[in-house]
């Protein structure tokens, strides 16, 4: 499940949008509680950079 999904798109007036595949959401179709802290820290991240953009 991991990495997550990043998808950039470009709107019609010709702004863009950039959106990620949340991991948390994502690591709980897997029975493994040892990646929860993982998804975590991967959201985290993607939440930085796309608040950076």
């Amino acid at each position: 499940m991991l990495p997550c999904n990043v998808i950039v798109e470009e709107n019609e007036d010709g702004t863009v949008e950039v959106s990620a595949v949340n991991p948390v959401a994502s690591m709980q179709a897997v029975s493994n509680d040892g990646l929860q802290p993982i998804a975590d820290e991967v959201r985290k991240r993607l939440e930085k950079v796309i608040s950076n953009l």
